[in-house]
């Protein structure tokens, strides 16, 4: 699956936009030239899409997701209707300046007509409903369901990534298992920045692990599997304080990669899920719960480390072959770990496992 960057998504996004601008005039305004709605619609929508997707205002957009239902849609509304109406009277403003439009009055720029504003408004929920169960689901999951790609199995290489909390039953028996529960809302909620920056997707939570994937194209590149686990590691160690007020304790993990052949399919009926069939997965779970044995936080099979390039600071040291349970043959196994800035084994930081 090709790659889309955050320029090319706000593009399309902006086109989306437009395109509805376009219709609108078509069918109410067909006299009128169709940039005059293009522009309408693009200056009205977009700050709505960019504050659903916290490009600013994040902040604001916290406060509301902590909100009860009732009251967050009142003050979203609200929120939106502020947002188009500014929208609307910069693009009104612009377009009175060049002259493709002439207002009556001044109110015409100021305030946005009923019937536009519902329009607005319809198209922006739309959209955004979009936006939600796509980030509900995940990126790549929403796509593959919607173009219907794993209705039949598929063979393909993927990346795998294991992320255990250590000690987490003595904190649940210590606090109680609602503590525990927020702690693990917390954690996860921690990962999806880290899984977004490095194009990777959440594929499941199990208790208090969580299993992150990649293609394995896109998890290699530039070592995005590797920068993942570390990119969280950096971010939970960056904020150990806030950490320990809310919990007592900064959190530890243990991680595990791994890559390889799986079967990929869709499942279910009432329910449907995407899900991953193969050694591959479970190498992956043992090869975590090795980290343990072994009293390392993070390992990565030989296989995998071979055939990617480290990250900068990021330095890996052989273990072995290790026996693990449910496997025939035993597993070559390195252990990851981040270097000082000015180490001496700085030379060694980029080299590609041959």
């Amino acid at each position: 699956m090709n790659e889309i960057s955050p320029a090319q998504n706000w593009l399309l996004l902006t086109a989306v936009m437009a395109a509805s601008g376009v219709a609108y005039s078509l069918v109410v305004y067909p006299d009128e030239p169709v940039i005059i709605g293009a522009v309408f619609a693009v200056f009205i929508g977009m700050p709505i899409l960019a504050f659903e997707r916290r490009a600013f205002l994040r902040p604001l957009y916290r406060r509301l997701q902590k909100l009860p239902t009732a009251a967050f849609i009142i003050s979203a509304l609200l929120i939106y209707e502020a947002l188009m109406n500014i929208g609307y009277a910069l693009a009104a403003s612009l377009l009175s300046a060049v002259g493709l439009i002439k207002p009556e009055s001044l109110l015409n720029i100021l305030v946005m007509p009923f019937n536009v504003f519902m329009y607005a408004l319809g198209v922006c929920a739309v959209v955004i409903f979009v936006l939600r169960v796509r980030e509900l689901l995940g990126r790549d999951v929403f796509l593959s369901m919607f173009s219907g790609r794993y209705r039949t199995p598929v063979q393909e290489e993927r990346i795998f990534l294991f992320i255990d909390l250590v000690d987490s039953t003595p904190f649940a028996e210590k606090h109680g298992d609602l503590r525990a529960q927020q702690l693990l809302n917390s954690l996860f909620a921690a990962f999806a920045e880290p899984v977004r920056r490095n194009k990777g997707a959440i594929d499941d939570y199990v208790g208090d692990s969580a299993i992150i994937t990649w293609p394995l194209a896109r998890g290699l590149k530039d070592g995005r599997c590797v920068r993942c686990i570390f990119d969280i590691l950096n971010d939970i160690e960056a904020d150990a304080e806030s950490w320990l007020k809310q919990y007592g304790q900064v959190p530890r993990l243990r991680a595990a990669l791994h890559g390889g052949f799986v079967i990929t399919a869709e499942i279910g009926v009432d329910h449907h899920k995407i899900t991953y069939f193969g050694d591959t997965v479970n190498t992956t779970s043992r090869l975590e719960s090795l980290c343990k044995t072994l009293n390392r936080p993070v390992l990565i099979s030989s296989e995998l480390a071979r055939r990617l390039t480290l990250p900068e600071r990021i330095s890996a040291q052989d273990l072995g072959v290790h026996a693990l349970k449910g496997r025939g043959q035993g597993l070559g196994v390195m252990t990851l770990a981040q270097a000082l800035p000015t180490s001496a084994a700085s030379p060694k930081l980029h080299s590609t496992f041959n």
